[in-house]
């Protein structure tokens, strides 16, 4: 089911024809640099069952994304209910995982706007957060353009102590600061 439609871009809920692709995604260690670690194929599988759930369950998640031009998956964008306590949680994220072909083409900040829209306008939402590795300069340079500040730092609790991926850096953006009231 397609939910989001832009100019380049469609978000739509997962299907059984995206475990391919994905996993090629998932695989690569260039889009993985800011996570644990590349997932395999049944990583993959577990993790689109999540986001399966989660839309299920919230009415949204990290959505299948399809590039317009030849109608094929190039990765995710979307909203989700992160399950990991902090200073910051309960709270609703907004995230990206792209394939390389498509990086630095605006595509993470056209989805990404996108997703705000639908946070404010459908879902109803008064703020959205992001957070990322403090040595991904390019998706904090995604989440400036979409309009979000600079909120703090946490370490990850899902990372061990001394990980080189444990610090974090958390955007957030209010509703109010962005839409006319």
């Amino acid at each position: 089911m397609v939910l989001i439609q832009t100019e380049r871009l469609r978000l739509r809920t997962w299907d059984a024809g995206d475990l391919d692709r994905f996993a090629e995604i998932n695989a690569d260690p260039d889009v993985m640099q800011f996570f644990p670690a590349p997932l395999s194929r049944e990583e993959t599988a577990a993790m689109i069952q999540r986001l399966q759930a989660h839309q299920e369950e919230h009415g949204f998640c990290f959505w299948a994304v399809d590039h317009l031009s030849d109608n094929r998956l190039i990765g995710m964008i979307g909203l989700s209910r992160p399950v990991m306590k902090t200073w910051f949680t309960p709270c609703v994220e907004i995230g990206w995982r792209l394939h390389p072909s498509v990086w630095r083409q605006g595509i993470a900040t056209e989805g990404a706007k996108a997703c705000l829209a639908y946070a404010w306008e459908t879902l109803g939402l008064d703020e959205v957060v992001s957070f990322t590795a403090t040595t991904n300069l390019a998706s904090q340079g995604v989440m400036k353009k979409i309009g979000m500040q600079e909120a703090g730092y946490f370490d990850h609790p899902l990372l061990p102590a001394g990980h080189p991926l444990q610090q974090h850096v958390l955007f957030r953006v209010r509703r109010e600061d962005v839409l006319p009231t």
